[in-house]
């Protein structure tokens, strides 16, 4: 299996040398649903996944969609503007922002009542859907976002998809597995956990992988971009992450060495 990894990694490394690099594709997404927290700050939604939802709404907006807040549900709270008008002729009524309040919004896991739209989303038959089974970590399928297309969540053992591309799944696998080999990730976007996690998945998708168009560019341009924060070209980055990305690598393919071995 060694011999395998490496001959994969080594045609993606050629292949970022040469610069024979195809064009960038669109990913499929599940379908983006019309909810209140798609309009939210950046801030406001970052303060809904840290509570564990990707729905968050107050107790009037879920009376509208005919659910109801279960008792005893404790909200989380989001920022909200406080605009003021000024009145007078110079103004011409002229609206300021004089500062900000906390509003209670509850979690969509907290209410009950009639089915959403975006509920009941079935993943596709991914491959290695077991390995993260067999680490504890739950995977489920998300709405549509234009924000990210999935996570890793070390904290609550969760990798939620926005969309049904396997290279995406691999790529937040790979994340749980690089925790497992160093203990513990850096918080964030770390450039060099992302590049990891990133050229993982491309080689993923060609050893294991059933969906037949590549994904290399994608990988590449998203490498690219965590590069330049190190100041690296992509290749020489996956040169510095080849050690580690083989025992990420190693990992997650434990029990598939023998067919990977026969292809």
């Amino acid at each position: 299996m060694n011999d395998k990894v490496k001959q994969v990694l080594n045609v993606i490394l050629d292949k970022f040398k040469s610069g024979d690099i195809p064009e960038a594709v669109a990913y499929s997404l599940y379908p983006i649903p019309e909810i209140p927290s798609a309009k939210w700050s950046l801030t406001n939604r970052t303060l809904m996944f840290l509570s564990g939802t990707m729905d968050g709404r107050g107790y009037k907006q879920w009376r509208q969609v005919d659910r109801y807040v279960k008792k005893s549900s404790r909200a989380f709270f989001i920022l909200v503007p406080f605009i003021k008008k000024v009145d007078g002729e110079q103004s011409g009524g002229k609206e300021i922002l004089v500062g900000f309040g906390c509003r209670p919004v509850f979690r969509v896991e907290d209410t009950d009542g009639k089915e959403l739209e975006y509920e009941n989303m079935e993943l596709p038959d991914l491959p290695l859907l077991d390995r993260a089974e067999e680490w504890g970590i739950s995977v489920r399928a998300i709405p549509g976002n234009y924000q990210y297309h999935g996570y890793y969540s070390f904290n609550r053992k969760e990798i939620a998809l926005a969309t049904p591309e396997e290279k995406v799944f691999f790529h937040e696998l790979s994340h749980a597995a690089h925790e497992k080999v160093n203990g513990s990730l850096k918080r964030g976007q770390d450039p060099l956990q992302e590049i990891v996690a990133e050229l993982s998945a491309a080689a993923l998708c060609k050893l294991v992988g059933k969906q037949v168009n590549g994904r290399d560019g994608n990988s590449y341009r998203y490498i690219e971009k965590y590069a330049e924060k190190i100041k690296m070209s992509p290749y020489n980055a996956c040169l510095k992450v080849m050690a580690e990305t083989e025992k990420v690598l190693h990992l997650i393919l434990k029990t598939e060495g023998e067919r990977i071995l026969q292809l």
